[in-house]
């Protein structure tokens, strides 16, 4: 069963931060869907299983950006 987590990221300014993001974070094993809304700062993780937030916080720095 698939879980989404929701988050708020900081400091995204255009489309690349989203895809920066974006990216980053599908890489964290078990994640099978990311949903960043630039608008919002809004990030949607689903994953197969429980994703650690600490595992979302430093993928979301190693794209330049922080957790709200």
């Amino acid at each position: 069963m698939s879980s989404t987590q929701k988050y708020t990221v900081a400091g995204m300014t255009c489309g690349h931060c989203v895809a920066s993001v974006t990216e980053e974070v599908q890489e964290i094993p078990g994640v099978e869907h990311v949903e960043v809304i630039l608008e919002t700062g809004s990030l949607s993780v689903t994953s197969s299983e429980p994703v650690e937030d600490a595992a979302v916080k430093t993928a979301v720095e190693d794209a330049g950006y922080q957790l709200a």
